[in-house]
């Protein structure tokens, strides 16, 4: 997977980075609700668990946008991946614990989906924080609290990790109003994502989730 290296000279948030970088070392929680509605009926019909449907939802906005996509490389140059592939927690009921694992991301829907099941079950009864190994440099992490329904959510986590991903979580969807809704979260570096990033971010999703018929 190509990594391209940002050009100093000619990026227009050049200016941004730097002061994010130097000045203020800045991160940020912007929090949503998804419409999720008519997406969820359509997945308990088909007889789909709803995990792997956001795990796509939100892996395929990141990967439809450069800034959340966005790293230091060996030599602390910036530059953004190609693709990311998700990095996501399983949660073992017996003993209350949780595992990291990734899937290869593929646009198909049905691909990623059989990927991710496979995982799942592969790695669902082996304890530890980081069970699946080989996960590529270029990943998302991504997690969920499906036993509340927030309406806000922050970190305070400080970033060495050459990475500038995104952090995203959801929590328990819930009707409003007739609706299904779910809480939507992503955690961002400021020094490679402003408020417009990750605004199109969370918009893209809910982009995916409307648009439910082109890729489910």
């Amino acid at each position: 997977m190509a990594f391209h290296l940002i050009d100093m000279e000619t990026w227009e948030r050049r200016e941004h980075y730097k002061y994010y970088q130097t000045m203020v070392h800045s991160s940020y929680t912007l929090n949503a609700n998804i419409r999720i509605t008519n997406l969820l009926k359509e997945i308990k019909q088909r007889g789909l668990r709803f995990y792997p449907a956001y795990i796509y939802m939100a892996s395929t906005a990141v990967n439809r946008i450069k800034e959340m996509r966005m790293a230091h490389d060996s030599e602390h140059r910036l530059g953004y991946w190609d693709e990311c592939h998700p990095s996501y927690t399983i949660f073992h009921k017996d003993d209350h614990t949780f595992s990291d694992i990734w899937s290869e991301y593929n646009k198909d829907f049905s691909v990623f989906y059989q990927n991710c099941i496979r995982d799942m079950e592969t790695w669902k009864d082996v304890k530890g924080v980081k069970t699946k190994p080989d996960k590529p440099e270029n990943f998302t992490p991504i997690s969920c609290v499906p036993w509340l329904s927030y309406t806000s959510q922050c970190y305070d986590t400080p970033m060495k990790s050459p990475m500038l991903f995104p952090v995203i979580l959801c929590g328990k969807y819930f009707e409003q109003n007739g609706e299904i809704l779910l809480p939507f979260s992503a955690y961002v570096q400021h020094m490679v994502s402003d408020g417009y990033h990750t605004s199109l971010l969370i918009n893209t999703v809910q982009e995916i989730a409307d648009n439910y018929e082109e890729w489910l």
